[in-house]
């Protein structure tokens, strides 16, 4: 799904992956779950594009629902995941560690769970090998992203930053769509390790000159995220 020039979607408000797509090549942003790798093949098809022409996989973080295809792909094409350095051994297999209890309903719950079982979230296989990246970080592939350290949702999470396609990708530093409660609008998201920090490191996209602001679960947010970050604000106040 084409959600701007040079930038693509695959997946749902369940959970998604993003292209993006230059003359140059391909850069992926996190890897969904393994069944979601049908829905990659047919968007290069749709595209006219190969596999081979990803060059590079950036994971906002080493969550499960995030690593998906990746070691497929870097296993049998050699395409290289990058992650932020602290979420390193959690791509590789280490058991993240428990999370505060979050709001659910029953109904949204039980159809996360559903689609994550077609997708294959029962069997994701860890990532073998990856490239460890910090804030600051420019990666040499299409697009030029800018790695913006996040911690929070997880202590390696990070933002990437397209400038070129005025996009920023944030994973589960916040959601648009909370896949425990069905609740839609910018929100904190679940499972996150340490709600605080996460808070905080939103401030770090206030300012940035940008037109998405994309999570990895939810509607992309269509507009800067000054907005996108008060609102999330009063979510979060009402939760209080």
């Amino acid at each position: 799904m084409q959600l701007a020039p040079g930038l693509h979607r695959i997946g749902n408000d369940i959970v998604a992956a993003h292209l993006l797509v230059t003359a140059e090549g391909i850069t992926l942003v996190d890897a969904a779950l393994p069944g979601h790798y049908a829905d990659l093949r047919r968007e290069l098809d749709a595209l006219g594009r190969p596999v081979t022409d990803i060059r590079g996989i950036v994971l906002t973080h080493g969550d499960s629902d995030h690593i998906g295809f990746a070691e497929r792909l870097r296993g049998e094409v050699g395409i290289p995941v990058y992650v932020g350095a602290e979420d390193a051994d959690r791509a590789r297999g280490a058991k993240p560690p428990a999370t505060p209890r979050d709001p659910m309903k029953l109904g949204p719950t039980i159809g996360f769970a559903a689609y994550g079982l077609r997708k294959g979230m029962v069997r994701i296989p860890p990532l073998k090998e990856v490239v460890p990246v910090a804030d600051g970080d420019v990666l040499d592939l299409p697009g030029a992203p800018v790695v913006i350290g996040m911690p929070g949702h997880s202590p390696g999470s990070i933002a990437v930053l397209a400038p070129a396609l005025r996009a920023v990708f944030v994973g589960d530093e916040l959601t648009t769509r909370h896949v425990l409660t069905g609740v839609e609008g910018p929100q904190p998201a679940p499972f996150t390790d340490d709600q605080h920090d996460s808070s905080v490191s939103l401030g770090k996209l206030r300012g940035l000159d940008v037109d998405w602001v994309i999570p990895g679960h939810g509607a992309p947010w269509r507009g800067g995220p000054d907005a996108l970050i008060d609102a999330y604000r009063a979510a979060e106040a009402a939760r209080v």
